[in-house]
């Protein structure tokens, strides 16, 4: 069992140092390095597994919520699919060393723009013991080392998957110090982290709005921000009557403690009398409560009044706000002032329709005739994600190996001085 250094400061400079070894690794090493990773994991399941239901009982004591506790649960399926989502990161196009640019000046000075890792890769987040290896993976196939912070909730899921994680690394010859973690120094750690400047490259906040809105406000250290989901799928009138069910009933009722979850449905008020009856019976029958507007309401009895509070909710449940707009610049008009830019979909046969949709909205992730459930790294083919960016800077939803590397430029020259 690796040794655990007993300081943040300690930490944080141990991962600074093993970021060097990471970030000098070939292609080949690395990959070696996340299958041993997975095979650890996938090893260690029933220890992570009964770790992970001391966390569960904890939660519960704690009156968490249902959407927190599905968020934390691990089973020997959710251990076996994370051990999978590491071995596909491992197979990965190495994102290190790519050549973004190349140019020569007119004095024959060579120019090359390449990818570079960041170094350190903190993160902060709750809830979340996926997010654990979802990272780690990523920062390692990236060739960054990685300073985590997963908050109390899911403390001894973590502790026990950064623990296998790093023997993994030792067992390779690999510096374990390449994966930290800052939990057991609770609050604190976290202070320290997004204050590391100097020794943290970046920081990727995941959680709730006020978890990021934390990080945002209270860091030193660069943050990537990642937004909470206030979702919307907007119903056209010329969407079919299957789409327009299957779509938002996957889009809310699959998984609906996730951020790409839908949380509010708009629906063309020329297509409502044909579309709300059957979809609002389907979202019963799912045991989804609608919040509805009195248009909504008018049409089934079961939908409880919607408050202005619903349209900018993030339910993380099986809720779901409702509301009959006059056509797309309404809907257009509803999503400009209650999303948080993370993703929106349309359903419609109209192709001009869809091309306003697509240009018009401005969140990460815009799409047509299809659940928002896509928004989401693995689906997108990154193996698995950092985050959901909703942030215009660097990085953009879904974020992958390419992600979390930054750029430098290499010169190559035979002499040349500046006149």
């Amino acid at each position: 069992m690796t040794a655990i250094a007993t300081s943040v400061d300690e930490r944080l400079r141990l991962a600074k140092d093993a970021a060097r070894e990471i970030g000098l690794l070939d292609s080949a090493r690395k990959s070696a390095l996340l299958h041993a990773v997975a095979d650890a994991l996938e090893a260690a399941s029933t220890e992570i597994v009964a770790a992970n239901a001391d966390d569960l009982e904890r939660g519960r004591q704690d009156a968490i919520g249902e959407a927190l506790l599905d968020r934390l649960r691990l089973d020997d399926t959710r251990v076996s699919a994370l051990a999978a989502a590491v071995r596909d990161v491992a197979e990965l196009p190495d994102p290190v060393g790519r050549v973004l640019d190349t140019r020569t000046l007119p004095n024959g000075l060579s120019l090359e723009k390449v990818a570079v890792p960041f170094g350190v890769v903190g993160s902060i987040y709750e809830a979340r013991p996926n997010v654990t290896v979802d990272i780690a993976s990523l920062a390692l196939r990236s060739g960054n080392a990685v300073v985590l912070r997963g908050g109390s909730a899911a403390q001894s899921s973590n502790a026990t998957l950064v623990r296998v994680m790093r023997d993994a690394l030792a067992d390779q010859g690999v510096s374990p110090e390449a994966i930290q973690s800052v939990d057991d120094f609770g609050r604190d750690g976290a202070k320290a982290l997004m204050n590391a400047r100097g020794l943290v490259d970046v920081l990727v906040p995941r959680g709730s709005a006020g978890l990021i809105e934390t990080v945002v406000t209270e860091s030193t250290v660069p943050v990537i921000e990642t937004g909470a989901g206030v979702v919307h799928v907007f119903l056209d009138a010329t969407a079919r009557e299957d789409w327009a069910r299957d779509i938002v009933l996957n889009a809310k009722t699959q998984r609906p403690s996730v951020c790409n979850a839908v949380e509010t449905v708009l629906v063309h008020r020329a297509a409502a009398d044909r579309l709300l009856p059957e979809l609002l019976a389907s979202l019963d029958e799912a045991g989804v409560t609608v919040h509805g507007d009195e248009a909504t309401r008018a049409l089934d009895a079961r939908v409880v009044s919607a408050t202005d509070d619903d349209w900018s909710t993030e339910y993380g449940t099986l809720d779901l706000a409702v509301r009959v707009v006059d056509g797309l610049d309404e809907a257009l008009a509803h999503i400009r002032r209650y999303s948080t830019h993370h993703t929106e979909s349309i359903i419609t046969a109209d192709p001009e329709a869809a091309e306003r949709f697509l240009a018009e909205v401005d969140s990460a992730v815009v799409l047509v005739n299809a659940s928002t459930r896509f928004t989401d790294g693995g689906e997108f083919g990154f193996g698995a994600e950092v985050g959901i960016s909703t942030q215009k800077l660097h990085a953009r939803g879904p974020m992958g190996l390419a992600e979390l590397t930054s750029t430098k430029w290499l010169g190559r020259g035979d002499g040349q001085v500046r006149a």
